[in-house]
């Protein structure tokens, strides 16, 4: 085997071991609010609420907790970002950010512009760095670790405005990557700085046959389209026909398992798959170590406190923002297989900020995490309660029993008649042969078995379910038109009434 991946492999292990000493995870979080005080209590913000007194407290997590208001985005900007972007100094964080990272969520409004200080680089940095250290604890050969990775993100050509730049995450962090990576980072600054999607995908294809990818980076999704274009364009059976070495798939951002039947047809044989957490405002958790369920670490000691809220409707107003009295729990507080919605407090001047996702421990002692959905969620208008992950269980029921192949999926809440029913649309590539009308009833009852409040609602309130079949070309063809293709985009696995009709009329 090749020398250069012994030494590799051998440097990982070795620092993999030092990781390995980390910290309990709720020391470190009680150590992460205190480096947060300390370092914020002489902001705007930190004066606004007393810092230097929470710090003095014999219960600081406590005393944090009822000194500081929840914000969701925009309170948060309403109040204090928007001075930062401004350029206003020491609003939230010491000094003022370099970046902005933008960010429209799932619903396709106007871009977020959520604070990224260094601090949150190095961070982010850090994080990334672990994950690749723990590639030590899975059955890799020993030449995959000098082989390409190849992420698959925003475009790293950042727009300069007011004194700082502007782009999404994925972009930002890119731009950002540690000199001694850039010998294995695919597909290069050139390529990356390429802002038109399809263009640069092209120029992927074209590039494919000079590189030897070991490890792909990405949203699925996007991921899946690219690999479709260089097997096209490359005339190849597989994607192993061109990258033999190909061996691990680091995803997120979206549950993997609607996408993984359609994207190993791409495949000569199936991938390491881990699962990552990177949101606009930092990186929240990574897969660590081999498990079934791709459960990932909570990154505690990566510059953000965590806090978390039962699940439950009566915390939580109609966007998904939770009320002022909603009880937050800390990391020692948190029991395993309940559902809660994450607050996190960072070292980009994020405080008790709710990020909008839903959450249920798989092992507290080791802080792993399954993502189960999003706070704001439309179909309780009639008390059925839907989390993504339950949809999804419902979904691979289609897909068991249908044999086929679904990877975009949305669902909402529409109103026919004066009665309520839940449209969905499903992006699959047997849609010109499949019985919508016996889809939507298999889909009704396996929706019965794994929510009991989708019983009830459907007993009362919800009238039944309509069922629409599309390519998930068309799923991708409605993000560019009405946001923008790849990067960071995501498929909104929920809709408003309102994006709902005119997703319709976009398929008709």
């Amino acid at each position: 085997m090749p020398l250069l991946g012994k030494l590799i492999k051998k440097s990982i292990d070795v620092a993999n071991e030092l990781f390995e000493e980390d910290k309990n995870p709720v020391e470190a979080q009680s150590e992460a609010l205190r480096n947060l005080l300390e370092s914020a209590k002489n902001t705007d913000f930190g004066r606004r609420y007393q810092f230097n007194e929470i710090l003095k407290s014999e219960d600081v997590a406590k005393s944090f907790r009822v000194s500081v208001p929840c914000f969701d985005y925009h309170r948060m900007f309403g109040e204090w970002w928007h001075k930062t972007v401004e350029g206003i100094p020491d609003v939230t964080w010491p000094g003022s950010p370099e970046y902005f990272a933008l960010s429209s969520g799932t619903t396709g409004s106007k871009s977020k512009r959520i604070p990224v200080t260094k601090e949150m680089i190095e961070a982010i940095r850090s994080t990334g760095i672990k994950q690749v250290m723990s590639l030590s604890d899975y059955d890799l050969p020993d030449e995959f670790f000098q082989k390409g990775i190849l992420m698959l993100g925003s475009s790293t050509e950042l727009e300069e405005r007011n004194g700082h730049l502007e782009g999404e995450i994925s972009g930002i962090s890119a731009s950002n990557i540690p000199f001694w990576f850039k010998g294995y980072y695919k597909p290069g600054e050139e390529i990356a700085k390429i802002q038109d999607w399809d263009e640069r995908v092209q120029r992927i294809a074209e590039q494919a046959p000079n590189w030897d990818i070991g490890a792909l980076s990405g949203i699925p999704s996007w991921i899946e389209l690219m690999l479709k274009k260089v097997i096209e364009h490359n005339n190849l059976k597989n994607i192993h026909e061109i990258w033999p070495s190909l061996s691990v798939f680091t995803t997120g951002g979206v549950p993997f398992e609607p996408h993984q039947e359609s994207f190993e047809k791409l495949l000569d044989h199936p991938l390491l798959y881990l699962d990552t957490y990177l949101a606009s405002e930092g990186f929240i958790a990574l897969q660590v170590r081999p498990n079934e369920d791709m459960s990932m670490q909570l990154a505690y000691d990566g510059g953000i406190y965590f806090e978390f809220i039962p699940f439950q409707p009566e915390y939580f107003d109609e966007n998904g923002a939770p009320f002022e009295d909603a009880p937050a729990l800390s990391l020692a507080q948190v029991e395993e297989g309940n559902e809660y919605a994450m607050l996190i407090s960072t070292v980009s001047g994020a405080w008790r900020y709710s990020i909008g996702d839903t959450i249920k421990f798989t092992n507290k002692e080791k802080a792993e995490i399954k993502i189960t959905g999003r706070t704001k969620f439309f179909l309780n208008v009639v008390g059925s309660q839907l989390s993504v992950n339950k949809m999804t269980d419902a979904i691979q029921k289609l897909e068991e029993e249908y044999k086929m192949s679904i990877s975009e999926f949305t669902v909402a809440a529409v109103k026919h008649d004066g009665e309520f029913y839940h449209q969905w649309v499903i992006g699959s590539g047997n849609e010109s042969n499949t019985d919508e009308e016996a889809l939507a009833r298999t889909l009704d009852e396996a929706l019965k078995n794994v929510n009991k409040n989708y019983g009830v609602a459907r007993s009362k309130a919800l009238k039944g379910v309509k069922l629409k079949l599309a390519s998930p070309e068309t799923f991708y063809d409605w993000a560019e038109q009405t946001k923008k293709k790849g990067g960071q985009i995501k498929i909104p696995q929920m809709m408003s009434e309102s994006e709902m009709k005119a997703f319709l009329e976009f398929i008709s």
